[in-house]
């Protein structure tokens, strides 16, 4: 029967892999790869915020977006000018408000999203090649588990001064199967 001692033994070791794995994963010549594999230019973070619209499958404000990429608004802003410079996304009148501007991919930044992830899904088939299906799929099943913590947290402890009012919750909250979790870790300010 394991005791707590195993627990911390386990913890340590996946912390040291994720942190590993989060190095790897992040380093800007990584991302210049699979970006010229894929053939954008986009930034890692702006890369984030095209996978965030792409799942909120409509056009989202501002706020709501900086919410869900646990960013303030104004990073958000300077992101959707220069993906907005690239025709990658477009600004539209807010049906509900006319004073405000909502933000949608278009056709061209969907196809770049779409290039980008079949670019990655090669990069991890090749470093999988070998790993038996079950022990993917019981790995993605935890890390999603760990991606929903970690939100969890942020959004009730880190967030409540710098973000949404914490009675309120965020609009397009990140998902563990999609644009802020599994798939990657929040957007840098």
């Amino acid at each position: 029967m394991p005791d707590a001692t195993d627990h911390r033994t386990a913890t340590a070791d996946l912390e040291a892999v994720l942190a590993s794995l989060a190095y790897l994963l992040t380093r800007s010549q990584e991302h210049e790869r699979q970006a010229a594999r894929a053939g954008i230019t986009a930034a890692r973070s702006d890369v984030y915020l095209l996978r965030a619209l792409a799942e909120a499958e409509g056009a989202s404000r501002v706020g709501d977006l900086a919410a869900r990429l646990m960013v303030k608004p104004s990073h958000v802003t300077r992101q959707i000018d220069r993906l907005q410079s690239q025709q990658l996304v477009e600004r539209t009148p807010d049906t509900a408000d006319r004073r405000a501007r909502q933000v949608e991919l278009t056709a061209e930044g969907l196809a770049t999203l779409d290039r980008l992830k079949r670019a990655n899904i090669a990069g991890l088939t090749d470093a999988l090649d070998g790993i038996p299906e079950p022990d993917v799929a019981a790995t993605v099943t935890v890390l999603r588990h760990l991606v929903e913590r970690y939100v969890h947290r942020v959004r009730t402890t880190v967030l409540p001064d710098d973000g949404p009012p914490p009675n309120r919750p965020a609009s397009g909250a990140p998902s563990a199967s999609g644009a802020a979790p599994a798939s990657r870790p929040p957007a840098h300010h």
